[in-house]
Formats: structure tokens, sequence, C-alpha cells
């Protein structure tokens, strides 16, 4: 059943013996006085049993108060307990006393597991949005810029090798009667030891046989699984095997795959399982030559306040979790946090509606998200992606004419061609004798152009950013302002953080409770308090 806080403080009561010692405006500071009206009883009441059936649990208001400090600080669950245990000043935020022993590591995951499976999942985070609206910090401002970073997964990437002896390994686990099928008809590797398979990694020829005989291995589990009614992480750890014995490898050369004969594929696939232990994981990159592992993490916030007003953390990789997209979801969220329709009309009792101005760098600029930001009644302000001439110092496609109505495009040479069904214009063999042809194109069938659904979106952003001063006067203002919230949101006293969890589940919960103690902090820094039952702001 729940617990609740002693209503009397006890004879060795840590705010009241040492809260002289903690910081005043500190976190610490504030939740000591505040946590119960920040994360009040009422809202965990659903996660425990009736009163008086078992044993009370510790109090809400205090294990909210806990895990929003763990997020602000990085700490690992031992290093809270620890903290709790010894720290005055944890001790004063959450009420406890100066003897408190504290609790064991494993009750944070236990509370961790009680709020996932619950209806309201980030319900930390929805509190602190809570106090943000009662304080009126973001009244009237209308802007939001967006931004994404990599955060390093938890796991080390895993190579081929390891990967598909692991996966084997996973299904004698995971599914009944599999490890005697494993050892039975299973011979490229005794799965049964730890460690990879020994081998002369220098010889070429003895690595491409451990691969094929690994593949097969796995090739032939899988076949002998076959239909078999299996339970959700039985069935999971096929599929995986199912994947990884096929991602990362090809027939060997003069081989089609059915004599058996495989090798490490050329080439890296764009969505690559890096690890068995962490499926969700993937291989991004930053700059052609900085490549990263892990998730990625977005956020939207206030420029001028720095107030987090969305975030969603991802996998690195994969077009439904590239910026665009995801800011596009932020999008969808303002406009229902607001009451605003598509066409930017505010509900009776939302928000004014008005115009809201998205602030982001050219990994935003898709038609897409410039059509989704114009349809809400909204504004862009967007670097767009410069164009590439087909030739140096030659002609981009901005410099050709598209008549969207009449469905045609004009190049500088005066030559119409119509743009066909998929979008595509190729002007071919009027190419040959145009006086042009040196600064268009150097293809021998003459210049092609493929115009996106949204181009005509792409071409005016462009010609606005470069005719308009006072457009990229505006982006250098607001726009640098959201890198800041970047680096509270990904570094931690000046190193960046790894995640500390599996999956995109948990390592998105991790941030919703990390952008809530940042706003958090950002608030107490601001004067935040409680006046006549409404949370206020002294600046």
């Amino acid at each position: 059943m729940q617990g609740f806080e002693r209503a009397d403080r006890q004879l060795l009561d840590a705010a009241a013996l040492a809260g002289h010692l903690v910081p005043a405006g500190s976190m610490f500071a504030f939740l000591a006085t505040h946590r119960s009206e920040v994360f009040p009883d009422e809202d965990y009441a659903d996660l425990f049993a009736p009163a008086g059936r078992g044993r009370p649990s510790l109090p809400a208001t205090q294990m909210a108060a806990v895990l929003t400090l763990q997020a602000l600080h990085d700490y690992s669950d031992r290093e809270t307990a620890e903290a709790v245990r010894f720290d005055v000043r944890w001790k004063a935020a959450i009420g406890a006393s100066l003897d408190d022993p504290g609790f064991d590591p494993s009750t944070l995951v236990y509370w961790r597991r009680r709020l996932a499976k619950s209806d309201r999942p980030h319900r930390v985070n929805d509190a602190v949005k809570k106090v943000v609206e009662q304080t009126g910090i973001l009244r009237g401002r209308r802007r939001r810029a967006v931004d994404s970073t990599i955060v390093d997964d938890a796991v080390a990437t895993q190579d081929t090798v390891t990967q598909l002896v692991a996966a084997i390994r996973k299904v004698a686990r995971e599914v009944p009667g599999a490890a005697e099928q494993i050892a039975a008809a299973c011979t490229g590797h005794d799965y049964s030891r730890p460690g990879k398979p020994k081998v002369d990694w220098d010889d070429p020829a003895a690595k491409d046989a451990l691969v094929s005989a690994l593949v097969n291995d796995a090739n032939a589990l899988v076949a002998a699984i076959g239909n078999a009614e299996l339970g959700e992480p039985a069935a999971s750890a096929v599929a995986l095997l199912a994947l990884v014995a096929g991602q990362d490898v090809e027939p060997a050369e003069g081989s089609d795959g059915t004599d058996g004969r495989w090798r490490i594929a050329r080439g890296v696939a764009g969505d690559r399982v890096i690890s068995v232990n962490d499926p969700d994981a993937r291989h991004t990159r930053k700059s052609q030559h900085a490549r990263r592992d892990g998730y990625r993490a977005h956020v939207a916030a206030d420029p001028d306040t720095g107030i987090i007003t969305d975030e969603k953390l991802t996998q690195a990789a994969g077009q439904e979790n590239s910026d665009a997209a995801v800011a596009g979801e932020f999008l969808d969220g303002e406009a229902a946090a607001d009451g605003t329709g598509a066409a930017g009309q505010a509900a009776p009792g939302s928000g004014d509606g008005r115009q809201i101005a998205w602030y982001g760098d050219t990994a935003y600029g898709t038609g897409e998200l410039r059509d989704a930001i114009g349809q809400a009644g909204h504004q862009a302000v967007i670097k767009p992606k410069p164009v590439q001439p087909a030739v140096p110092g030659g002609f981009t496609a901005d410099d050709f004419a598209v008549d969207e109505e009449n469905g045609t495009v004009t190049c500088p040479a005066g030559i119409t061609r119509a743009i066909a069904p998929g979008r595509h214009v190729v002007f071919g063999a009027a190419c040959r004798t145009c006086p042009l042809r040196a600064r268009c194109t150097t293809s021998k069938s003459g210049r092609a152009l493929s115009l996106t659904p949204h181009d005509h979106l792409l071409r005016d952003a462009r010609a606005a950013w470069a005719a308009d001063p006072g457009l990229r006067e505006d982006y250098r203002a607001h726009r640098p302002n959201v890198e800041r919230v970047i680096a509270q949101v990904a570094t931690f006293r000046g190193r960046r953080l790894k995640l500390r969890y599996r999956g995109v589940t948990r390592n998105h919960a991790w941030l919703k409770r990390r952008t809530a103690a940042l706003n958090l902090r950002n608030l107490t820094s601001r004067g935040l308090a409680r006046r006549d039952g409404a949370w206020v702001l002294a600046t």
C-alpha cells in the first residue's frame, strides 16, 4: 500500500538541524520545502494497493524528489542510494533524518518499473510541466527552437562474430529446449563456453570459414524452431537471431548462398543492430568522419528562457527518427497544448493562438516540415540547405524556372520541358548543342532534375533567406540559444553523458526525467515559490 511522510518532524530531522548548510536557492533547498507540492501523494495513489493491504511503500513525495535529483546529477542507482544515506543535502531535500539509513539501490529499479507499467509513466515530467504552466513563464512567448544530439548507449558495440554467438546464446536462454538443440545440431562453436571462438583472426580464409559456420548454425536454429508457439521474450530472441544472421553477411565470392559459404558483407547496413544486448541502439554520424553509436535525444525549447517544452528520445537512425520528423511531432504537441487547429485558430479557453516561430538548422529544412508549419499557421525560421551546382560555379536547380501550374520547367537557356508524373524533368537531347552546357552539366545524357513534392516551398525558403537580412539576423539571435539547452541535456560538469539503460522506452523515460529536472532547476534559479496555492516566480 502507499506510504506517506510523517506529519511531524523527527528528532534528528536533517532540514531542521542542518538546513542552514544547504545552499539557498538550490534544488536541494527548494525540494526540502516544496517537494510535496510539486509531487503530491494523490498523483501516485494508483501505483499501490488499497490502504491496509501490504506494507507501506516509501513515500512517493520522497521518491519523486530522489528520481529528479538522480536525473539532474547523472547518478547511478548505487550512487543515488549512497547520496541519500550520507549526503546531508539529499537528506534535507527528501525530509529524512540524519540517521536515516536510506534504501537499497534496487528500490529505484522497483519505482521506475512501477511508473513504466502505469497509465502515466512520465508523471514526474508532467508534474513539472504543471509548475511551468502555473508560473506563466511561457505566456506570450511564441518562439520554439529545436535541436538534437547523440547520446552514447550503455552497451559495447559488437562485431558480426560476437553478435552471432551472443544471439544464439540468447535463444538458448529464452527458448525452452533450444539449448539441447544447439548442443546437438550447431557445430560452428561450443556456445556453452564463454568468450569468442578461437580462430586465427589474421587468416581471411579461417575467418570466412568461421563466419560461414556461425551463419549456418543460426539459419539451422531458426529453421528448427520454425513456427513453434513462443512467448514474447522467446519470439523476440529468435527474431533477433534471424536479423543478425542476415544483416552483416552476404554469399561468399562465387556463391549464391545455397552452398553454405558466407562472408562479412562489404559496407554497413543503414539500420544495423549494433548489439544483441541493446537491439535499439544504432550507428549514426555527426559528420562524415565522426561516427557515434547510441540514441538521438530531440528537444524543443523556448530560446529566451531555456525552458524545454517537449522532448523525445529515438533510435539514432531511420527516417521516422530524423530531426524533421520529430520536430513535426513537437509541432503537433504544441498545437494540442495550445488548443489550436491546423489554421492556428485558438479554441475557446485555450492559448491566444498566435503565430509561433520555429527555429532550426538545415537538418529541419525539409519541405514536409515547412509545409506542416505553414499549415499550422506558424512561421519557419529555418536555415535552408544550399543547393549544389552540377558543375563547379555553374547553374543550380534554382536557376531553372518551375511552373507548377502548367507542370513545366524552363532551363537557363530557355528550353522548356514537362514535369513527368514522378516529378522528374529530363532535358536530354536539347543539351547537346546548348551553348550553356559547360556551365550546366557534364552528363552525356544531358541535364535532369528531380523535384520534391514541396519543391516550391524549398525554393521560396532559399530565396527569402538570400534576400531578407532580417530573417538571417532573427535566426542568429535566437537559434543558437538552443545549443545551451542541448549542452545541459547531454553533459554534466563538462563531460558527455552516457545512457544507463537499454532500449528506447527506458531511455526515453530517462530523458523525460532529465528535462523535468533541468526545467525545475531553471525555475528555481528564477525564484520559484508558492504563494496563495499557486506557483510564482520572483524574477
